[in-house]
């Protein structure tokens, strides 16, 4: 059954009509696919009780059908329900954490400060992404155990990227989840990128269980489940400046502020 943003109240055939798929009006309203996009958040507070099996086919049935350079589809899709095997997982990733911090964490006390932070400082430059002020934040926060690295929730999905894919199959692994987490709430799930399996990737074991050998490798995982909570919503984005490029070739282009 289909329902609107603000209740439980059916939507009337008038305002499904108000809000139109493949056709455009200037002027209309956001239609159902636009707002799946647009208010769909990050959860990182789940319900214990795990979706049922034919939601998540449903889901994993979204990124089978992702497109992907050359129809290569450069993907292998990995289901973990269990309590057992989750809450390993977790133990393990804050123990890497932990170990991690207490080797680059500099601002724990004067004295690492002044022996650590140019060790520190060379391993960012070497790992900048992975360890860009954000995740390295994340990951004081998880070794001081005050939050969780998969955020409890009951299913995990992982995609695992095959490096012989054509042109960028990290792209297509990108392409693929996002059609998975637009399905799951456009479904009422929510859903969690969760980048940090990197740490289990560390461990031989987790490699062995979830077949991570070449041409496969882990680096993202999706945390699906209820919401524990009302999370919907648009969130504030970043003005972008747009340039058309619409004369010839020594015409400046037009820029536009794209947002406001």
């Amino acid at each position: 059954m289909t329902h609107n943003e603000k209740s439980n109240l059916p939507v009337t055939e008038d305002a499904i009509q108000d809000r139109p798929q493949g056709k455009f009006v200037e002027g209309q309203p956001w239609n159902e696919v636009e707002r799946v996009i647009i208010e769909r958040r990050s959860i990182r507070r789940f319900k214990r009780e795990p979706l049922p099996d034919a939601m998540i086919r449903r889901i994993l049935e979204a990124g089978r059908f992702a497109p992907s350079a050359g129809n290569c589809q450069p993907w292998k899709f990995i289901v973990v329900r269990s309590p057992q095997i989750l809450a390993e997982m977790e133990k393990d990733a804050v123990m890497m954490a932990k170990l991690f911090m207490w080797l680059l964490d500099y601002t724990r006390s004067r004295l690492r400060r002044i022996f650590l932070m140019p060790f520190t400082k060379l391993v960012i430059r070497l790992l900048p992404n992975q360890l860009h002020p954000v995740p390295f934040g994340l990951l004081q926060q998880i070794a001081r155990d005050k939050t969780l690295v998969f955020h409890g929730a009951p299913t995990i999905i992982a995609l695992l990227e095959d490096r012989r894919g054509i042109s960028s199959p990290a792209t297509d692994i990108g392409i693929c989840g996002q059609n998975m987490v637009l399905a799951a709430h456009s479904l009422g799930a929510g859903t969690c990128w969760l980048g940090l399996i990197k740490l289990l990737m560390y461990l031989p074991k987790w490699r062995r269980l979830f077949g991570v050998r070449y041409p496969y490798r882990l680096n993202d995982v999706i945390g699906v489940g209820w919401p524990a909570g009302d999370y919907d919503g648009e969130v504030p984005r970043e003005v972008q400046l747009v340039q058309w490029f619409e004369g010839g070739m020594k015409e400046p282009p037009r820029v536009e502020r794209q947002g406001e």
